[in-house]
């Protein structure tokens, strides 16, 4: 069992590797990180209840609470801005709404920069009241 875990830390070290290195639109090695790339682990954490899910939900809601955080850290996001993410749950929220957001018209939204949709789904999904 313990190694179990160990093999599981490390895949997710891995991934959130992969993840968090490209988070911006550019990313480190030039290449646009598309929303298809996201929402791929996004969906995987509800499709797959083994292991291979949790390490998807780790790699979609850790980019997606980073992105939110850094949005509140610069005064984009909470009162007095466009976007009020809910206070509860927020990563699958979050997560259920851009997945929502990019398959609404995925043939437009598939290859936007991940950034750029995350932060177009949480305008039209969380506008302050």
């Amino acid at each position: 069992m313990r190694l179990g875990w160990f093999l599981t830390g490390m895949l997710t070290a891995a991934v959130a590797t992969q993840v968090v290195l490209p988070a911006n639109a550019d990313s480190i090695t030039g290449e646009k990180y598309p929303a298809t790339r996201l929402v791929a682990p996004c969906q995987d954490a509800d499709n797959d209840s083994r292991e291979v899910g949790q390490v998807a939900e780790l790699e979609c809601e850790q980019y997606i609470l980073g992105f939110v955080d850094a949005l509140a850290e610069v005064g984009a996001a909470g009162k007095g801005t466009d976007i009020c993410v809910p206070a509860q749950n927020t990563a699958d929220e979050v997560r259920w709404a851009f997945v929502r957001w990019v398959y609404g018209d995925f043939s437009k939204r598939k290859k936007m920069p991940a950034a750029d949709a995350l932060l177009a789904s949480l305008k039209d999904s969380f506008p302050c009241k």
